[in-house]
């Protein structure tokens, strides 16, 4: 439906019809399949699906893209909702039957291998890529107390004395999660040797890691980053190929003699039945999003790499992404 909304003011026939035409455009919600555009055909409403709880890394991401989004007038206005659980599988399953084309979910390399672990219904194929945004690394930290003063340090515990070192992290299949196994499977170590105890968000993962409940925990350096530098927690090594700007002082694992790079990227899809005209419209959006003043300041803001990649393109690295988890929860053990 699209309403001329300043001819609509400057009228003056009040009618029935007019008024209920305004009352039904201004009553959308997420599940309406209205796709109500301004006469210059900005989106009016867009939905911004959360597939987490409140305050980690992909909520972060969504509230950051409604409020530069708003900044800029791309669109007439944006709305997050979070749908927690099970590594974002949960927001994937309602992002799959939504009927409104205006409506893009946060997601991410978490998700990719969640649904693989979780054995999800709904998968990341039945949707329409949108574009990938940010790429970060992730550290390997222990509480600031921890005899652990390296990564081989840790390894060599866990060699030592199997599950009776525990380390914390995000959902159970995700990066957090990869993470650990890969540095378990380059070190030699059997992955039945690994306990990883998996947190909805990092929230609870630091608490257990303050209270010294696990013995190391993985994460988004952004996460840990102000626990480290206030000396609560002591950073081991980063998963990056360069030290990240946040933690300048951390050695990489390569560094530490672990053959491993890994980092943890975010991006945007769409419900997988919209059309190629309404997929190019997001795209569009979410480019001169990227191209904004105020989204490079929020990039920076939060330490968040620029790692923009859409359609086709974008496309071809979420169907190798997929293929390389697969193989990597295998030979951890974790499929």
């Amino acid at each position: 439906m699209t309403i001329d909304r300043t001819t609509a003011r400057r009228s003056t026939l009040t009618t029935l019809a007019l008024v209920s035409a305004l009352a039904l455009s201004a009553c959308g919600s997420m599940t309406q399949s209205t796709t109500a555009e301004e006469p210059d055909g900005t989106i009016e409403k867009l939905n911004i699906v959360v597939p987490a709880d409140p305050g980690g890394g992909w909520d972060q991401t969504g509230r950051a893209m409604e409020a530069d989004l708003k900044e800029n007038d791309l669109v007439g206005n944006a709305s997050v909702v979070n749908v927690g659980g099970a590594g974002g599988t949960n927001g994937l399953a309602q992002l799959v039957t939504e009927t409104d084309p205006n409506t893009l979910m946060v997601m991410g390399y978490v998700m990719v291998g969640a649904v693989e672990t979780n054995n999800a219904a709904n998968r990341i194929e039945d949707t329409t890529p949108i574009a990938r945004l940010t790429e970060e690394p992730l550290v390997i930290v222990v509480p600031a107390d921890s005899p652990y003063q390296s990564v081989q340090d840790l390894l060599d515990d866990i060699e030592s004395k199997g599950q009776g070192v525990s380390i914390t992290g995000g959902s159970a299949g995700g990066a957090d999660h990869i993470l650990a196994g890969s540095v378990l499977k380059e070190a030699g170590i059997a992955p039945e040797n690994l306990n990883y105890i998996p947190y909805s968000g990092g929230g609870e993962s630091l608490a257990a890691l303050l209270g010294n409940k696990v013995n190391a925990g993985i994460s988004g350096v952004g996460e840990y980053a102000e626990q480290v530098e206030a000396g609560k927690l002591r950073a081991l090594a980063v998963s990056g190929e360069e030290a990240a700007p946040q933690l300048p002082d951390t050695p990489t694992l390569t560094e530490e003699g672990i053959d491993l790079v890994l980092t943890n990227w975010r991006g945007v899809v769409a419900p997988g039945n919209i059309d190629d005209a309404q997929a190019e419209k997001l795209t569009q959006l979410v480019t001169d999003l990227h191209e904004t003043d105020t989204w490079k300041a929020t990039l920076e803001e939060n330490n968040w790499a620029d790692a923009f990649l859409t359609g086709e393109e974008f496309g071809t690295f979420l169907d190798e992404d997929i293929a390389s988890v697969k193989t990597t929860l295998t030979d951890i053990g974790l499929l």
